[in-house]
């Protein structure tokens, strides 16, 4: 008897063990528990960190986290104000506060992954949609660019497009993340769930339009450099003339200068020429025959034709040095006296000279 009690003992305990093992669960301090039975939900979620019990095979224990969750939607293209199509890239976080709502809602967490990218997608084609691009990107109003200042007085002053100037914007990337943070709050916690946060990750341009853009780009900057390479003939173009009026000036400074070196030199001399002929009639007449020769020398040249009058003083000259006239002698020149002839010699007796000598004639053949 004794052998047949201690194992049915054996097997009890283990029968017990089993049903405690099944019956008892732990609670983690980062869980929440929600108990069903046969797919209805029994008690209260169960939140607090702890050893709790169940019916065994009967009750099923439904944990879902306490912690914030991560959700990371698909890039979606959407419209802008001004018909910019764009693709937008969002993230956000969320954590569930009420797992009873939660559990009869969704059940687990894929299922609230696919309904918060209907609810924020949604919402952020819906605020995308009211703004403009511009909104869309920047995030401060009061941002100043960083740009060339010769640039800006081009643009300030002159006409058309304004290059390298960022629009003024009236609300920024910021506001439009608390729009859709505060429109798709509503309706997250119908799902029992807290979305703490949404942020964009990336705007990108469609692809299709992406290298339309990158051409504008494109243009925009050989605008500017086409607008600083006119400057730049300006500028080159106002020195040069710059340059040519200066040189001009002092070219014509130098020619001032020359003449009136010159003027005086040519005065010096006239008056040094004056001081020297003027010291007797014959220095007058030298100097008018040396001033006559110089004339001539300088207008006349050998394929030059010369009409004079009679009583020219050119014409005396030239008169005066014709053939057969006698040479021309300066004024003034004094003249030597004449050279006596010299008796003729007498020419030498002449000498009767030899006749050549004949030859004498061969001896004929006999």
């Amino acid at each position: 008897m004794k052998t047949l009690t201690s194992p049915l003992a054996a097997l009890g305990a283990a029968a017990l063990a089993l049903l405690v093992f099944a019956g008892a669960y732990t609670v983690d301090m980062r869980e929440q528990v929600i108990v069903t039975q046969f797919s209805k939900v029994v008690g209260a979620p169960i939140t607090g960190a702890g050893l709790h019990l169940k019916v065994p095979f009967i009750q099923h224990v439904n944990r879902f986290p306490k912690l914030v969750l991560e959700w990371d939607g698909p890039s979606a293209q959407m419209p802008t104000k001004d018909k910019a199509n764009i693709v937008v890239d969002t993230f956000a976080r969320w954590r569930i506060v009420d797992p009873l709502t939660f559990f009869l809602q969704l059940r687990d967490i894929r299922s609230a992954q696919s309904r918060l990218d209907s609810i924020i997608g949604s919402e952020t084609r819906n605020v995308v949609a009211r703004h403009s691009l511009i909104e869309v990107v920047r995030s401060t109003k009061d941002r100043e660019p960083v740009g060339d200042a010769n640039l800006a007085a081009a643009n300030a002053a002159g006409s058309g497009a304004r290059i390298g100037v960022l629009p003024a914007i009236q609300f920024g990337r910021p506001v439009l993340e608390r729009d859709i943070l505060a429109s798709a709050r509503p309706k997250a916690a119908e799902l029992g769930i807290e979305l703490l946060d949404v942020r964009f990750k990336r705007i990108n341009y469609n692809p299709a339009v992406t290298r339309t853009i990158y051409d504008r780009m494109v243009s925009e900057r050989t605008q500017i450099a086409d607008r600083f390479r006119s400057e730049g003939a300006g500028e080159a173009a106002k020195i040069l003339g710059n340059r040519d009026r200066d040189l001009k000036l002092i070219e014509s400074e130098a020619y001032k200068k020359i003449q009136e070196i010159e003027g005086a030199a040519d005065a010096r001399a006239t008056e040094i020429y004056a001081s020297a002929y003027n010291q007797s009639p014959v220095a007058v007449e030298l100097f008018e025959f040396m001033k006559a020769m110089d004339t001539l020398k300088k207008t006349v040249t050998p394929d030059s034709s010369v009409i004079l009058t009679t009583d020219s003083d050119l014409f005396r000259y030239l008169k005066s040095s014709s053939p057969g006239a006698a040479s021309p002698k300066a004024p003034g020149t004094p003249v030597a006296p004449p050279v006596p002839a010299a008796a003729p010699t007498p020419a030498p007796p002449s000498i009767p000279k030899p006749a050549p000598a004949v030859p004498a004639a061969p001896p004929a053949n006999l």
